[in-house]
């Protein structure tokens, strides 16, 4: 497969995983806007007001966690596909001797070509060791020395 077009399947399948999750979040939002709306004053008030506090505070975590999927989306947008360095950088595709990833947003492991691409963050433990490396660098990383093999 061409180094472009692996890169652009990586990058569409971390977009459909954050859009997804996007989607399911402003869900979420909904239903609870809903049922703060709808929520009638009830004659046992100190039940009612506990039940709008415990929704708010669902309402405010929902939208921290929109927040965060923003900040991906924002992230993935900054990817250049078709761009190729020979230091590692946001939108690389490493392959190591022990594992291969797609510096871009967390989004899980995705299989291409029967071959296993973990979509990472560069700001995660690993995506941290692995920026600004060059083939045939190694790291450290969970007790393992990881040798770079590629850089697409």
């Amino acid at each position: 497969m061409e180094n472009n077009q692996l890169k652009l399947q990586l990058h569409n399948l971390c977009l459909a995983s954050v859009n997804s999750r996007f989607q399911a979040i402003q869900k979420l939002i909904m239903e609870i806007q809903e049922s703060l709306t709808s929520e009638t004053k009830s004659s046992a008030g100190d039940k009612h007001e506990t039940g709008r506090a415990m929704l708010q505070l669902e309402r405010e975590k929902a939208g921290a966690q929109l927040a965060e999927i923003q900040k991906q989306q924002d992230m993935l947008a900054k990817v250049d596909v078709l761009k190729t360095t020979q230091t590692i950088c946001l939108g690389s595709v490493v392959e190591t001797s022990q594992a291969n990833y797609f510096i871009a947003v967390s989004a899980g492991e995705f299989t291409i070509d029967n071959q296993s691409y973990y979509a990472i963050s560069p700001i995660t433990p690993i995506g941290k060791l692995l920026l600004g490396k060059t083939v045939n660098e190694t790291i450290n990383f969970n007790e393992k020395t990881f040798r770079i093999l590629n850089i697409i």
